[in-house]
């Protein structure tokens, strides 16, 4: 199975801000990372060569920020390096030497200096916390040359950077010939990096660099990094030199005896290379065998690769979760829930998705599973979410159609699942509810739209939002059909009298026939919200749709007519007064535009759904909406910004800058869910069987 390529040539690399926003991203299944721009200037704070998790997969530490290099022909030191060190201030600037940068798959940079020619590659070993820089340097010259790599050390959070005033700071290293293990006062652990060529000569500095993505955001945008010394390694005349350097997360180790190298030989590293290539393979294959008649050209590819990269195993459970977005977010609830049927079911992968349901089922309370993990061990996970459970529910269902397996539902998810609709109609924390309408009313920033500055909700929607009374519904169906599987049809009967209770009131309430959609919100007095947001698609677009057909069509056309935004669906439209069409700026104007107007791509998933279900699947249908509606985000996107990868956001006015995490969950599952199932409309497998259980 051949796996996908980018390639990024010379045109665009001597484009200096051009370049400086093609990203890339290399994960380890643990929520760390490996990340950088094309010209290997690091633009956030988030960047580094090896990030790596603490508490997989959350509490993550920039370990090493970069490795710089330089070559010294004869007397002339050429710096491959380059680092903005203050605003428009580049120095070194290596990247006038950079001839290409390509991903197949892995990182790849190649230079050339007056007849030396070096390749770097980066890769992350799976489940390691560890990074490894591949060179291979061909010196055509008739004399030696010297190739000399500096690695820059961070040990430090992700969400922190470290001021000029802060000096030294504490840092500490052991050495040996090829290795230097660096560490921090006050820390149990440090890092170690190591070469399989050439030695290490310790000489120590700090280094100043400058992020100019954080800038413009309003934040902090200065680091200092530590830099212990160089390895050397000599080149001979006319010969390719292949060489390692590794660098890992290591405990600290007391004494004067060597640090033990985890990673230690020219073997072991050519071996997990060879893993990584072939599990990456491995990923392409699954697809291709569930889904014999859908071509894996290099954008899906990609798409493939990147929701593999979402995929984490989670320390506190001993199983998978879901990373929301790189470069900042951990595991949330929401989003895994909503991601699991894209990341998991259309790619064949049901033993993860089996373990991302028990790892939530673990920590569901008082029927609430939780909306975020905390970053640090011994902390407790955050419940304030009232949409978390009830994706929960529907991520069982769409497992259901995919396997079958309700054995495995019922002995190790069916207590939980009632539990979940015992609390929510008794009530349960943050004033979550079922009302006597059969609705579910809840508190203020309790939904996905849960922005708040200075502790006020920008979009507080208390009261009963529309996508909570939908995901209600479809709960109380799949509920009702699973209590009949397992013969419990004195349960089926309970839920099928309040889904029924629910769907009437739903249809009398949330219906604005005279501006024909639906309110966004039931506010706690009973009138309705009439702001446009796409919500309401929801209604139409889940398995149990909660909205009668006569309607159906309206809602879809309303969405279409004025929340389209190239890569997916504003979240408001661009007349509402409160409209921000840039996401830009500091963080209040961020904050304000996050769900007033911004495209969400993930909405793109449940959007074309219900497109393409009012539209009755038709193969023209069909054609025209991954035409229109998919192809600009699907093919595009991943060459765009984070390259591979989908953007979390978009901006809401032309030309849609892509914005937020470069690459988010669900902006990859949902629309990938959509491609397969609806657009190639291969349904599940088990879906008629499943559904079928209520006739």
């Amino acid at each position: 199975m051949r796996l996908p390529s980018i390639y990024v040539g010379p045109s665009l690399i001597s484009e200096l801000d051009r370049a400086l926003r093609l990203e890339w991203i290399v994960t380890n299944g643990l929520g760390g990372y490996s990340s950088s721009t094309v010209l290997g200037v690091n633009t956030r704070k988030y960047h580094g060569l090896l990030v790596a998790s603490l508490n997989p997969p959350v509490d993550r530490h920039l370990l090493l920020a970069k490795l710089d290099e330089e070559v010294k022909v004869g007397r002339n030191v050429h710096a491959l390096a380059s680092n903005e060190i203050e605003q428009d201030r580049m120095e070194p600037e290596g990247y006038r030497y950079l001839t290409c940068f390509s991903m197949e798959p892995f990182p790849t940079l190649q230079y050339e200096i007056d007849g030396v020619y070096i390749k770097k590659l980066i890769f992350m070993p799976n489940l390691k916390n560890a990074v490894i820089s591949t060179y291979s340097v061909l010196n055509s010259l008739g004399e030696p040359v010297d190739f000399r790599v500096y690695p820059l050390v961070g040990l430090r959070h992700i969400y922190t950077v470290r001021g000029e005033e802060a000096g030294g700071l504490g840092f500490h290293q052991r050495t040996s010939r090829r290795a230097v293990y660096v560490g921090l006062e006050g820390l149990e652990w440090g890092i170690l990096i190591s070469s399989t060529r050439g030695c290490y000569t310790q000489h120590q500095a700090m280094r100043r660099l400058y992020f100019r993505v954080d800038a413009s955001r309003g934040e902090a945008s200065t680091d200092v990094v530590y830099q212990p010394g160089s390895f050397t390694v000599r080149i001979k005349p006319g010969v390719i030199e292949r060489f390692h350097i590794t660098a890992s997360l290591e405990p600290k180790v007391e004494g004067e005896r060597e640090h033990p190298r985890t990673i230690s030989s020219e073997d072991v590293i050519e071996e997990l290379y060879r893993e990584e290539l072939e599990r990456r393979r491995g990923i392409l294959r699954t697809f291709s065998k569930v889904n014999p008649d859908i071509e894996v050209e290099d954008w899906l590819g990609w798409l493939l690769l990147s929701a593999d990269s979402f995929l984490v195993f989670r320390r506190t459970t001993g199983g998978r979760s879901v990373i929301a977005g790189y470069h900042w977010f951990g595991d949330w609830g929401r989003d895994s829930l909503i991601s699991l049927p894209g990341l998991t079911l259309i790619t064949g992968r049901f033993g993860d998705a089996r373990e991302i349901l028990l790892t939530f089922k673990r920590y569901c309370k008082d029927g609430l599973i939780p909306n975020s993990f905390p970053d640090r061990a011994g902390e407790n996970p955050t419940y304030d979410s009232v949409d978390s459970s009830l994706w929960f529910v529907n991520a069982v269902l769409q497992y259901l159609k995919y396997t079958g397996d309700f054995d495995f539902v019922y002995e190790e998810l069916w207590g939980t699942l009632r539990s979940i609709i015992d609390s929510y109609i008794e009530g349960t924390s943050f004033d979550i509810r079922m009302d006597d309408d059969g609705l579910i009313a809840h508190g203020p920033r309790l939904t996905w739209m849960d922005v708040a500055v200075g502790g006020r909700p920008i979009t507080p929607r208390e009261g009963k939002a529309v996508e909570v009374q939908a995901l209600w519904y479809n709960s109380l169906k799949a509920m009702e059909a699973l209590a009949t599987k397992f013969g419990q049809l004195s349960e089926a009967g309970r839920y099928s009298v309040i889904a029924e209770r629910a769907r009437r009131s739903f249809n009398e309430e949330f219906i604005d026939e005279d501006r024909g959609y639906l309110f966004d919100v039931l506010r706690l007095d009973g009138s309705g919200d009439p702001t446009f947001r796409p919500n309401q698609i929801l209604s139409v677009s889940l398995d149990f749709a909660i909205l009668e057909r006569g309607w159906m069509g309206r809602v879809v056309n309303a969405v279409w007519r004025r929340l389209w935004g190239v890569y997916g669906l504003r979240t408001l439209p661009s007349d509402d007064p409160r409209y921000r069409g840039r996401y830009i700026g500091g963080w209040l104007h961020r904050e304000n535009a996050y769900h007033n107007g911004t495209v969400w791509a993930w909405l793109l998933g449940p959007f074309v759904t219900a497109f393409l279900k009012v539209h009755g699947y038709g193969d023209r249908w069909r054609r025209f909406a991954y035409e229109n509606f998919m192809k600009p985000l699907l093919v595009e996107e991943v060459y765009r910004v984070g390259l591979g990868c989908v953007s979390e956001i978009f901006d809401g006015d032309p030309p849609n800058e892509p914005r937020g995490c470069i690459s988010q969950a669900w902006s990859v599952a949902e629309p990938l869910r959509a491609l397969v199932e609806d657009v190639h409309f291969r349904r599940p497998p088990f879906e008629g069987e499943v559904l079928g259980i209520l006739g």
